[in-house]
């Protein structure tokens, strides 16, 4: 197989993303795979194998350090492993250079969505105590039962449908709408991403997709890092997290802009 090298250099840098911001690694995956010579979907379907090692590592290790609520991912899991199927199906859909540009504007979106929470935040610390913890459940309007189902279902089409484990639009959520703190929002993210990568992974297998060799070479990259990055995360101030998570976005956001055009501008 090509690039062995490249690929596990890459799992290792997904691990280690997964570790502090609480995603799969799909958002630096999915472009590097296309820019290595994978077809969009096949990209896609393979970084969800590669994702499910590295996030059952990084989730397994969260737990043993007492940084998991298995309660919280499991409400938050179960819409997304439904879900996830949708995002299957329309990832077998859509043309290549679609899928791209549709995922370039996820990513936008969020950097959007962890500012508006900070600015939210920020207003409701102006006018209370200046406590996070106790300005949070100010800050959420939505029931939240509700809100696990919006952040969970959202989770899991967008693992189905671009590969990612979901935690892009999952942190940003958690933090909006359940008043989380950006590093408990990460350490569900990722144990929900467990969820949605199997689910994600036997519907792309069941289709053909997968590359089963490159996917289990990165998730082995990505199980080495991610037992770095789990272990300084609680160590890390929430400013720090925010800004790690909102400047990667922003890069990789015009990243896939070009691969969508140039996608589209070679068909």
């Amino acid at each position: 197989m090509d690039n062995i090298a490249v690929l596990a250099a890459v799992g290792l840098l997904s691990g280690v993303l997964a570790g502090f911001l609480g995603i799969g690694g799909g958002t630096i995956l999915v472009p590097i795979m296309v820019q290595l010579g994978f077809t969009p979907v096949a990209a896609v379907a393979t970084s969800s194998l590669a994702i499910l090692v590295t996030s059952l590592t990084g989730s397994l290790q969260n737990w043993r350090m007492g940084y998991l609520s298995p309660k919280k991912v499991l409400l938050i899991g179960f819409p997304a492993l439904i879900t996830a199927q949708i995002g299957v199906v329309l990832a077998n859909v859509f043309p290549d250079y679609w899928l791209l540009f549709a995922f370039g504007m996820l990513l936008v979106l969020n950097v959007y969505l962890v500012g508006l929470r900070k600015r939210v935040v920020m207003q409701a610390q102006a006018q209370g105590d200046g406590s996070l913890a106790a300005t949070a459940p100010e800050t959420t309007t939505m029931n939240p039962t509700l809100a696990r189902l919006v952040t969970g279902g959202s989770a899991g089409f967008l693992a189905g449908l671009f590969g990612v484990g979901g935690g892009v639009i999952m942190v940003p959520l958690q933090i909006l709408l359940l008043g989380e703190k950006i590093k408990t929002a990460v350490q569900t993210s990722l144990g929900v991403i467990v969820i949605t990568a199997i689910s994600a992974c036997v519907g792309h297998a069941v289709s053909g997709n997968v590359r089963f060799d490159a996917g289990l070479l990165i998730g082995v990259g990505g199980l080495l890092g991610v037992q770095v990055s789990t272990r300084f995360l609680p160590k890390l101030p929430d400013r720090v997290v925010s800004l790690l998570f909102r400047g990667m976005l922003g890069l990789l956001s015009i990243y896939i802009f070009w691969q969508a055009w140039s996608t589209y501008s070679s068909q």
